[in-house]
């Protein structure tokens, strides 16, 4: 039982908590995940640049297959400088944290402005996660699949 000099002591990521705005002038978060890599995005108005991992988009993704995968969510609604983005990506390969980056750009997109970005957006197929993952290797195979070469003789 507590007296009134106590308190309950809480931790230092509940103290420095702070929700989100949404709305169409403040900031908008979004997480995107694929295969193994998780991005954690956050889009603030600005001129449409972007900070991933610290780097800028064409440093971190030298590939402009990726670069142009990163930027769809922005091109099919028009609004290729209208926000700048920071995000934090870890885990996977190049292929993955692009495809997850382009799904939380697209998830706080959804945030900023429901009612005109959603169908857009959906239609797309920007808002879906792709459930694809690595098979597990099975015992007895030399990888998911391959089994060792069959001879009859």
């Amino acid at each position: 039982m507590l007296t009134e000099s106590q308190t309950y002591v809480t931790s230092e990521s509940e103290k420095s908590f702070k929700p989100l705005k949404t709305g169409k002038q403040g900031p908008s978060a979004g997480t995107g995940r694929r295969k193994e890599a998780i991005a954690r995005v956050r889009i603030v108005p600005g001129n449409g640049k972007f900070v991933v991992n610290g780097k800028d988009l064409a440093t971190y993704f030298p590939n402009k297959l990726h670069q142009q995968l990163v930027n769809d969510p922005f091109k099919i609604l028009g609004i290729e400088k209208a926000y700048d983005v920071i995000a934090e990506i870890v885990g996977g390969g190049s292929s993955g944290q692009a495809g997850a980056l382009r799904l939380g750009i697209a998830r706080a997109l959804n945030a900023v402005d429901v009612e005109v970005n959603r169908p857009i957006l959906k239609k797309a197929g920007f808002l879906t996660r792709d459930p694809r993952v690595i098979e597990r290797k099975k015992a007895g195979l030399k990888k998911a699949r391959k089994r060792s070469q069959y001879s009859k003789r």
